[in-house]
């Protein structure tokens, strides 16, 4: 316990963006032997399952980077449930799910973090969540790192905004107040035939960056303003199960859904692990917009 404790009192102290940015420039050394080095005792370390992925290992990878953000099999990943099911976005494990009181999302033990902190623009996109639900997914670095859409939808906004990059493994996440709204993260909000939906990217210590298929490479800034993506070149017509991110390294996804929205499965319980494509919830028909 008192380790931990220092160890994640380090984390106010270290240079964390210049770790992380030495990270970026490791995970991406082309050379062959010291990227199949990596990529070959990164598996072994963490004991990670490769059957699944599209690629050669790791002939078919230029870096480690790019096996960190390894494509599975096209029926690796099935989706499950019918129409009004939502999935799973991602592989990882729950650290904490349930119902957004007033506007508040709870973090761990005494700590929670507010709507209006977390989305950090329009207030009147904070407040259509208030009193719903929320479900917040930790992927660990053996995890698959690729973000998926839970559902149909139109992708109206994604917007990034800057902030630190404190780790979000559990321990941290236990110790950090407001972690989530500290760290730097992307939003992406969603109009469907129910309701609002949104995603968020929560970027960590060495998280080099977070891609979409809209912008490219985002790399992290400490300070500035808020960023919209530019999406009016793209169709942002989603279907579930469709590619909307990915992390060059581990971290979190949020989701946050409006009340009477949407009944989340009971065994979304803190600990449980999930894969891509699992079913999480059933859309609410009543609610549905004409």
């Amino acid at each position: 316990m008192m380790l931990t404790n220092i160890l994640v009192f380090l984390q106010y102290l270290i240079p964390k963006y210049l770790i992380t940015k030495v990270l970026w420039l490791l995970s991406r050394i082309s050379n062959k032997k010291i990227k199949d080095f990596f990529i070959s005792n990164f598996i072994s370390f963490y004991k990670i399952d490769v059957k699944d992925v599209k690629k050669k290992i790791p002939e078919d990878f230029k870096n480690f980077n790019d096996f960190f953000i390894r494509e599975l099999n096209d029926k690796a990943r099935p989706i499950k449930g019918d129409i009004d099911a939502i999935i799973s976005p991602v592989d990882g494990i729950i650290s904490s799910a349930g119902k957004i009181q007033q506007n508040k999302i709870f973090q761990a033990k005494k700590f929670e973090y507010s709507l209006d902190d977390l989305i950090a623009t329009d207030l009147e996109q904070a407040k259509a969540y208030k009193d719903g639900h929320y479900i917040t997914i930790y992927l660990a670095p053996f995890n698959y790192h690729r973000v998926h859409a839970p559902l149909d939808g139109e992708l109206v906004a994604a917007r990034y905004i800057p902030g630190s990059l404190f780790s979000v493994n559990q321990a941290t996440v236990n110790r950090v107040n407001g972690i989530f709204r500290r760290n730097e993260r992307l939003v992406m909000h969603f109009k469907t035939d129910y309701g609002p939906v949104a995603l968020v990217f929560v970027g960590a210590l060495n998280v080099g960056s977070i891609s979409t298929p809209w912008s490219g490479e985002i790399l992290p800034r400490k300070k500035g303003i808020v960023e919209a993506l530019d999406l009016s070149s793209y169709n942002s017509n989603i279907k579930r199960g469709d590619l909307l991110g990915w992390f060059n390294m581990g971290s979190t996804v949020i989701l946050l859904f409006p009340q009477n929205f949407c009944t989340l499965n009971e065994n979304l319980l803190k600990g449980n692990t999930l894969k891509m494509g699992m079913q999480i919830g059933n859309l609410n028909k009543k609610n549905k917009e004409n």
